[in-house]
């Protein structure tokens, strides 16, 4: 362990980058992933839920006609 602790100095107990001149961590990427992917399915639920409001849901109460 204490040679492991001298061969590295300062980068001891740090995580690895991506890339050496990316000042971003592995864990840090895997966590935008989950969330870009998570605004992502929220984006496509919602336009969804808005084409079946404007298509079907308006038109059954008469808030509007389909043209």
């Amino acid at each position: 362990m204490d040679s492991t602790k001298t061969a590295l100095g300062e980068k001891f107990g740090q995580e690895n980058r991506i890339l050496p001149w990316v000042p971003i961590t592995k864990t840090q990427s895997e966590q935008f992933v989950q969330w870009t992917t998570k605004g992502a399915w929220i984006g496509i639920v919602l336009t969804v839920i808005g084409w079946i409001t404007i298509r079907f849901i308006g038109p059954a109460f008469g808030w509007w006609q389909v043209v």
